[in-house]
Protein backbone atom coordinates (compact mmCIF):
# COMPACT_ATOMS: atom_id res chain seq x y z
CA UNK A 1 0.00 0.00 0.00
CA UNK A 2 1.19 3.81 -0.62
CA UNK A 3 0.88 6.00 2.20
CA UNK A 4 0.39 9.48 0.93
CA UNK A 5 2.14 11.61 2.37
CA UNK A 6 0.82 14.64 4.42
CA UNK A 7 1.08 18.33 3.12
CA UNK A 8 1.43 21.73 4.23
CA UNK A 9 -2.50 22.91 3.75
CA UNK A 10 -3.61 26.72 4.01
CA UNK A 11 -7.48 27.19 4.45
CA UNK A 12 -8.25 30.60 3.63
CA UNK A 13 -11.07 32.10 5.47
CA UNK A 14 -10.80 35.77 7.00
CA UNK A 15 -8.28 38.56 7.61
CA UNK A 16 -7.01 37.23 10.76
CA UNK A 17 -4.42 34.29 10.39
CA UNK A 18 -3.74 31.47 12.20
CA UNK A 19 0.02 28.93 11.79
CA UNK A 20 -0.22 25.51 12.90
CA UNK A 21 2.05 23.92 13.83
CA UNK A 22 2.09 19.43 14.61
CA UNK A 23 4.47 17.63 16.59
CA UNK A 24 7.51 15.54 16.04
CA UNK A 25 6.60 12.65 14.13
CA UNK A 26 3.70 13.64 13.32
CA UNK A 27 2.03 15.58 10.68
CA UNK A 28 0.05 18.62 9.52
CA UNK A 29 -3.15 16.23 9.75
CA UNK A 30 -2.64 16.86 13.54
CA UNK A 31 -4.14 20.43 12.84
CA UNK A 32 -6.19 19.95 9.95
CA UNK A 33 -9.72 19.47 12.09
CA UNK A 34 -8.66 22.82 14.44
CA UNK A 35 -7.48 24.38 10.85
CA UNK A 36 -11.47 23.98 9.15
CA UNK A 37 -13.05 24.46 12.36
CA UNK A 38 -11.33 28.06 12.53
CA UNK A 39 -11.47 28.63 8.92
CA UNK A 40 -15.34 28.52 9.45
CA UNK A 41 -14.86 30.76 11.90
CA UNK A 42 -13.17 33.51 9.48
CA UNK A 43 -9.48 32.80 10.25
CA UNK A 44 -6.76 32.16 7.32
CA UNK A 45 -4.67 29.12 8.99
CA UNK A 46 -1.65 27.57 7.56
CA UNK A 47 0.40 24.45 8.37
CA UNK A 48 4.02 23.45 6.79
CA UNK A 49 4.88 20.04 6.92
CA UNK A 50 8.47 19.78 8.58
CA UNK A 51 10.89 18.01 6.38
CA UNK A 52 11.22 14.28 6.95
CA UNK A 53 7.68 14.04 8.66
CA UNK A 54 5.33 11.78 6.96
CA UNK A 55 7.53 10.56 4.83
CA UNK A 56 9.84 7.32 5.72
CA UNK A 57 11.55 7.23 8.97
CA UNK A 58 15.15 6.53 7.66
CA UNK A 59 14.63 10.14 6.58
CA UNK A 60 13.42 11.90 9.48
CA UNK A 61 16.34 10.92 11.70
CA UNK A 62 18.82 12.74 8.86
CA UNK A 63 16.85 15.77 9.99
CA UNK A 64 16.70 17.98 13.12
CA UNK A 65 15.02 21.29 14.67
CA UNK A 66 17.13 23.41 12.64
CA UNK A 67 15.45 22.32 9.75
CA UNK A 68 12.19 22.35 11.52
CA UNK A 69 12.45 25.89 12.16
CA UNK A 70 13.03 26.66 8.86
CA UNK A 71 9.56 25.29 8.06
CA UNK A 72 7.75 26.82 10.83
CA UNK A 73 10.23 30.29 9.72
CA UNK A 74 8.70 29.79 6.18
CA UNK A 75 5.16 29.04 7.40
CA UNK A 76 5.33 32.20 8.89
CA UNK A 77 6.73 34.19 5.82
CA UNK A 78 4.45 32.71 3.91
CA UNK A 79 1.41 34.29 5.78
CA UNK A 80 3.12 37.37 5.82
CA UNK A 81 3.58 37.42 2.20
CA UNK A 82 0.29 37.32 1.42
CA UNK A 83 -0.24 39.96 2.84
CA UNK A 84 -1.53 39.10 6.86
CA UNK A 85 -0.84 41.18 9.28
CA UNK A 86 -1.13 39.82 12.44
CA UNK A 87 -0.58 36.10 12.75
CA UNK A 88 -1.37 34.36 15.86
CA UNK A 89 -0.12 30.44 16.53
CA UNK A 90 -1.07 27.24 17.96
CA UNK A 91 1.23 23.87 18.26
CA UNK A 92 1.03 20.26 19.25
CA UNK A 93 3.93 19.19 21.29
CA UNK A 94 7.27 20.06 19.55
CA UNK A 95 5.18 22.61 18.03
CA UNK A 96 4.25 24.12 20.41
CA UNK A 97 7.30 24.32 21.83
CA UNK A 98 7.89 26.34 18.50
CA UNK A 99 5.03 28.23 19.09
CA UNK A 100 6.48 29.66 21.94
CA UNK A 101 9.95 30.35 20.42
CA UNK A 102 7.98 32.32 17.70
CA UNK A 103 7.05 34.60 20.82
CA UNK A 104 10.44 36.23 21.81
CA UNK A 105 11.57 35.70 17.74
CA UNK A 106 8.58 37.26 15.64
CA UNK A 107 5.70 39.63 15.94
CA UNK A 108 2.98 37.41 17.22
CA UNK A 109 -0.24 37.90 17.94
CA UNK A 110 -1.37 35.07 20.19
CA UNK A 111 0.01 31.50 21.32
CA UNK A 112 -1.21 28.63 22.35
CA UNK A 113 0.88 25.99 23.08
CA UNK A 114 -0.74 22.42 23.45
CA UNK A 115 0.62 19.61 25.60
CA UNK A 116 4.01 21.67 24.82
CA UNK A 117 7.12 19.98 26.53
CA UNK A 118 9.63 22.19 28.63
CA UNK A 119 10.98 18.93 30.37
CA UNK A 120 13.90 17.17 29.11
CA UNK A 121 12.43 13.25 28.55
CA UNK A 122 15.36 10.70 28.53
CA UNK A 123 16.57 10.14 24.96
CA UNK A 124 15.45 6.48 25.79
CA UNK A 125 11.97 7.11 25.92
CA UNK A 126 12.19 9.88 22.75
CA UNK A 127 14.32 6.91 21.05
CA UNK A 128 11.38 4.51 21.70
CA UNK A 129 8.77 6.75 20.36
CA UNK A 130 11.21 6.91 17.20
CA UNK A 131 11.17 2.98 17.20
CA UNK A 132 7.47 2.90 17.24
CA UNK A 133 6.99 5.46 14.94
CA UNK A 134 9.04 3.84 12.67
CA UNK A 135 7.40 0.14 13.06
CA UNK A 136 4.21 1.55 12.37
CA UNK A 137 4.49 3.33 9.40
CA UNK A 138 6.15 0.46 7.79
CA UNK A 139 2.91 -1.63 8.98
CA UNK A 140 1.04 1.50 6.56
CA UNK A 141 2.87 0.64 4.11
CA UNK A 142 1.92 -3.31 4.00
CA UNK A 143 5.12 -4.50 4.49
CA UNK A 144 5.10 -8.38 6.47
CA UNK A 145 6.14 -8.60 10.19
CA UNK A 146 8.77 -10.21 8.73
CA UNK A 147 10.07 -7.89 6.26
CA UNK A 148 9.18 -4.81 9.11
CA UNK A 149 11.92 -6.70 11.58
CA UNK A 150 14.26 -6.85 8.86
CA UNK A 151 14.45 -3.58 8.38
CA UNK A 152 13.78 -1.84 11.79
CA UNK A 153 16.98 -4.18 13.13
CA UNK A 154 19.02 -1.90 10.29
CA UNK A 155 17.15 1.01 11.49
CA UNK A 156 18.54 0.93 15.03
CA UNK A 157 21.85 0.69 13.79
CA UNK A 158 21.30 4.69 12.13
CA UNK A 159 22.45 6.92 14.50
CA UNK A 160 20.05 9.20 16.13
CA UNK A 161 21.60 12.77 16.51
CA UNK A 162 18.25 14.08 16.22
CA UNK A 163 17.17 13.68 20.12
CA UNK A 164 19.88 15.46 21.22
CA UNK A 165 19.47 18.52 19.32
CA UNK A 166 15.91 18.13 19.68
CA UNK A 167 16.58 17.80 24.18
CA UNK A 168 18.84 21.49 23.64
CA UNK A 169 15.93 23.14 21.70
CA UNK A 170 13.70 22.11 24.44
CA UNK A 171 16.18 23.61 26.98
CA UNK A 172 16.49 27.09 24.88
CA UNK A 173 13.08 27.73 24.63
CA UNK A 174 12.59 26.54 27.90
CA UNK A 175 14.86 29.51 29.29
CA UNK A 176 13.36 32.02 27.52
CA UNK A 177 9.70 31.55 28.37
CA UNK A 178 9.80 34.58 30.25
CA UNK A 179 11.00 36.86 26.88
CA UNK A 180 7.76 36.21 26.18
CA UNK A 181 4.92 39.10 26.06
CA UNK A 182 1.50 37.74 23.64
CA UNK A 183 -1.11 37.26 25.18
CA UNK A 184 -1.30 33.13 25.44
CA UNK A 185 -3.51 30.36 25.76
CA UNK A 186 -1.95 26.74 27.72
CA UNK A 187 -3.61 23.63 26.91
CA UNK A 188 -2.48 20.69 28.63
CA UNK A 189 -3.94 17.12 28.45
CA UNK A 190 -4.06 15.40 31.65
CA UNK A 191 -3.55 11.50 30.38
CA UNK A 192 -0.76 13.24 28.42
CA UNK A 193 2.29 10.29 28.62
CA UNK A 194 4.46 11.46 26.65
CA UNK A 195 5.65 14.66 28.34
CA UNK A 196 5.79 15.60 31.68
CA UNK A 197 2.68 17.80 32.31
CA UNK A 198 4.49 20.31 34.54
CA UNK A 199 5.48 21.87 31.95
CA UNK A 200 2.14 23.63 31.48
CA UNK A 201 2.81 25.00 34.73
CA UNK A 202 5.67 26.29 33.44
CA UNK A 203 4.70 27.79 30.41
CA UNK A 204 1.78 29.55 32.59
CA UNK A 205 3.81 31.10 35.68
CA UNK A 206 6.50 32.56 33.34
CA UNK A 207 5.03 34.11 29.96
CA UNK A 208 5.13 38.21 30.54
CA UNK A 209 1.74 38.61 30.02
CA UNK A 210 -1.48 39.08 32.25
CA UNK A 211 -4.20 37.65 29.03
CA UNK A 212 -3.05 34.37 29.65
CA UNK A 213 -5.04 31.10 30.34
CA UNK A 214 -4.19 27.71 31.34
CA UNK A 215 -6.84 24.57 30.82
CA UNK A 216 -6.68 20.71 31.53
CA UNK A 217 -8.53 18.57 29.48
CA UNK A 218 -9.09 15.84 32.00
CA UNK A 219 -10.33 13.22 29.16
CA UNK A 220 -7.16 13.41 26.53
CA UNK A 221 -3.94 12.08 25.96
CA UNK A 222 -1.14 13.40 23.99
CA UNK A 223 -2.65 14.30 20.37
CA UNK A 224 -5.46 16.41 22.23
CA UNK A 225 -6.08 17.75 18.93
CA UNK A 226 -7.16 14.75 17.84
CA UNK A 227 -8.69 13.32 21.12
CA UNK A 228 -11.97 12.97 23.12
CA UNK A 229 -12.31 16.45 23.82
CA UNK A 230 -11.12 18.18 20.39
CA UNK A 231 -14.21 19.67 19.90
CA UNK A 232 -14.29 21.56 23.25
CA UNK A 233 -10.71 22.12 22.50
CA UNK A 234 -11.52 23.78 19.10
CA UNK A 235 -14.19 25.97 20.68
CA UNK A 236 -11.41 27.29 23.62
CA UNK A 237 -8.74 27.91 21.06
CA UNK A 238 -11.21 30.61 18.89
CA UNK A 239 -12.66 31.89 21.91
CA UNK A 240 -9.03 32.83 22.75
CA UNK A 241 -8.22 34.07 19.34
CA UNK A 242 -11.65 36.06 19.70
CA UNK A 243 -10.12 37.61 22.81
CA UNK A 244 -7.03 38.91 21.19
CA UNK A 245 -6.93 42.89 20.00
CA UNK A 246 -6.87 42.19 16.20
CA UNK A 247 -7.03 45.19 14.36
CA UNK A 248 -8.96 43.62 11.46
Amino acid sequence: MKIVAPKPFTFEGGKRAVLLLHGFTGNTADVRMLGRFLQTKGYTCHAPQYKGHGVPPEELVHTGPEDWWKDVMEGYELLKGQGYEEIAVAGLSLGGVFSLKLGYTVPIKGIVPMCAPMYIKSEEVMYQGILHYASEYKRLEGKSPEQIEQEMAEFRKTPMETLKALQELIADVRNHVDMIYSPTFVAQARHDAMINTDSANIIFSEVENDNKKLKWYEESGHVITLDKEKDQLHEDVYQFLESLDWTV
